[in-house]
């Protein structure tokens, strides 16, 4: 039976998680959303498919946070104010399909996105990026990659998009997964 806890809407801080509050909880689906995180709780239940945190105040993902996390499958971080993603980090997400980084403060494309081979659906639209590398989304080489992206999100992003290469995408599944848009300031 899949377990779920919705605890949004609640002034939670990180402070207010005492050590051990899921021990022995086997939860499939977390939510934390309008809240006053500073940071992902780094003490929720390890059997956490989903987890969202979005429309907090987590302004960065650092190497250690999400360690415990590895059987996501979905990981919700929209609307919060991340500005750096720790290379590496996302290493610990190897059945990671989908990505919510929307509505952010992020100057690049998250490192370590190729070497996941799940993921398929990344949302980083309304950040600040600038610059999309020929090789932020998709691994060198063939054969790495298990499950093609079939939603890529740019759109509101300051990136001058005549500037990306085509290769860029050549992981994805059609060109219609892939959303850019125009930058309004």
């Amino acid at each position: 039976m899949d377990s779920l806890l919705e605890m949004g809407g609640n002034p939670l801080e990180n402070s207010g998680f005492e050590p051990g509050a899921f021990d022995g909880l086997k939860l499939n689906y977390l939510r934390i959303s309008e809240a006053k995180l500073t940071g992902i709780p780094k003490d929720l239940p390890e059997t956490l498919n989903e987890l969202h945190l979005d429309h907090n105040k987590i302004q960065a993902i650092e190497l250690e946070d999400l360690l415990r996390y590895s059987k996501l499958y979905r990981l919700g971080l929209g609307h919060n104010q991340i500005r750096m993603i720790e290379n590496g980090s996302l290493s610990f997400l190897p059945t990671l399909r989908e990505l919510h980084l929307d509505n952010n403060k992020l100057s690049r494309v998250p490192a370590g996105l190729p070497d996941l081979k799940l993921l398929q659906v990344v949302y980083l639209h309304s950040n600040n990026i600038t610059k999309v590398g020929v090789n932020d989304f998709c691994p060198v080489g063939f054969g790495v990659k298990r499950a093609y992206y079939n939603g890529i999100s740019l759109f509101n992003n300051p990136v001058p998009y005549w500037e990306v290469q085509p290769a860029t995408f050549r992981c994805v599944t059609d060109r219609l997964a892939i959303q850019f848009g125009n930058y309004k300031k």
